[in-house]
């Protein structure tokens, strides 16, 4: 049975597709596969932003030309006000080069900082500068998110990079599970027409054996509504074809005009799978055991959060110099120093428990998190034995099922033999029939459940036992 092809399609110029090819192209050109490749694409780039959250930024902000021309009010001495003609220019103009320090969370920046301002009215114009001022800002005893962020990003877009190979794994399981619905489909609808076909043949044979008196008119009543009952058959068969034919195309990709046929996948691949080893390569290879670490780093990054949380202290430091002029030249004439250093803290004195109920939310949360993440690792093993053993017991399941398919199309073709020549009653024929039947879908049936599993254990593992390689290799 190895070189069966079922087609799906009106027979027309088409181009055969073995399981392979047709996951190949799922991969390749599927909606499915390109959404994958988005995500990737749109989650490196959401890494490369986090990065410069840690490179120095040049900034060069300011104003343009500012022009106002009204009446002010002026207090003079003895109190009275006098509106007094306005008619003034300013600009500014700051140029800083700022540098995060991921180590303590703070910044430190160095900038320049020219302001212009000219009165019309008095023609009278001044410069004042900050040649130079470095300036370092840095939270004490605070939450440092830099330092937390640098443990947890790389973790998530290495989540990020396994997660896209395990969607392209579950496209190749989608793709054989709808390959194997077009194909028990077409097995449906060939068993359909064959028992129209031999159907209308035994009733005609019945007709002929009832006129001249050898069969009774209950068999032949029978076997007409046999026969009823195959051409409705046939009807739905052909409806569930164009449907799983419909599902195949649509995830594929494909338009309407390709015409394709599928072969039967009965070159089973042979390996050994030890159940350990599978194990070990979805601890070292899955996205879902690499978010454990980074669940529990941050469920202990919100308790650090919520501690840094009771009091605020900050540490504001600078030194530069500067100087006014009438012009910028004479601006780095003698500059004067200029310098600042002041501590701001901000600490609750009543706050009727809050900051302690924010920090035991935080506490009872790290242990939720932990509880969650025991249960979820038991059960990410859990799904790697349970697939491992059942894989056995499936390979064991298809050996049977073809040999059964086997004697049972035998078994039809003697009873359809005997019945001919009048050994068998037509119940025991509708009996071979139907044993037949089954077992052709139970083949069919068996051997979907073994690929589909298959790539589902690529999936889980992200190791192909088949060729001995990983599918994923870590870059960290």
């Amino acid at each position: 049975m190895a070189g069966v092809l079922l087609g799906f399609l009106p027979v027309m110029a088409q181009r055969t597709f073995s399981i392979e090819e047709v996951i190949e192209r799922a991969l390749a050109q599927s909606p499915f596969a390109k959404q994958a490749e988005t995500r990737k694409e749109n989650r490196y780039w959401q890494y490369r932003s986090f990065k410069t959250n840690y490179n120095p930024q040049l900034r060069l902000n300011g104003g343009l030309p500012s022009y106002s021309q009204s009446f002010i009010p002026v207090r003079q001495p003895d109190g009275s006000i006098v509106f007094q003609s306005v008619n003034q220019t300013n600009s500014t103009a700051n140029l800083g080069l700022e540098q995060p320090l991921h180590w303590t969370g703070g910044t430190i920046s160095a900038n320049t900082n020219f302001n212009y301002f000219n009165d019309r009215e008095r023609d009278f114009q001044s410069w004042n500068g900050t040649l130079l001022n470095v300036q370092l800002n840095q939270p004490l005893f605070g939450f440092n998110q830099l330092r937390w962020d640098r443990q947890t990003e790389p973790l998530r877009y290495e989540e990020s990079k396994r997660e896209f190979v395990e969607q392209m794994e579950s496209i190749s399981q989608e793709a054989a599970d709808r390959f194997f619905g077009v194909l028990e489909a077409q097995t449906r609808q060939q068993i359909s027409s064959f028992n129209l076909s031999n159907n209308d043949t035994i009733y005609k044979i019945e007709q002929g054996r009832y006129n001249i008196g050898t069969t009774s008119q209950d068999k032949l009543l029978q076997v007409e509504l046999q026969l009823l009952r195959s051409r409705q058959d046939l009807a739905q068969a052909k409806l569930d074809l164009e449907n799983a034919s419909l599902a195949l195309r649509i995830y594929l990709g494909l338009s309407d005009s390709d015409q394709i046929a599928l072969e039967l996948p009965e070159n089973i691949p042979q390996f050994s799978i030890d159940l350990e080893e599978a194990l070990q390569y979805a601890k070292q290879n899955r996205a879902a055991y690499l978010a454990f670490e980074r669940r529990r780093l941050e469920a202990q990054r919100d308790v650090a959060q919520a501690k840094a949380s009771r009091f605020q202290t900050s540490l504001i430091a600078s030194y530069g110099l500067n100087n006014t002029a009438p012009n910028t030249s004479e601006l780095y004439n003698a500059p004067q120093r200029q310098q600042q250093a002041n501590i701001t803290f901000s600490l609750p004195v009543i706050d009727w428990g809050r900051n302690k109920a924010m920090m035991r939310t935080a506490i009872a949360n790290k242990k939720l998190n932990d509880y969650i993440i025991t249960q979820e690792e038991v059960n990410f093993e859990q799904e790697i034995i349970t697939q491992v053993r059942q894989f056995e017991l499936l390979r064991l399941q298809l050996e049977i099922t073809r040999k059964s398919d086997q004697v049972a199309q035998e078994r039809y073709k003697v009873a359809q033999n005997r019945y001919l020549i009048g050994k068998i009653d037509i119940t025991n024929l509708n009996i071979a029939l139907t044993e037949k039947d089954d077992a052709k879908r139970g083949y069919i049936q068996a051997l979907r459940s073994f690929w589909t599993a298959y790539y589902n254990l690529r999936r889980l593992t992200l190791y192909d036992f088949a060729n001995r390689k990983l599918l994923y290799k870590s870059e960290l």
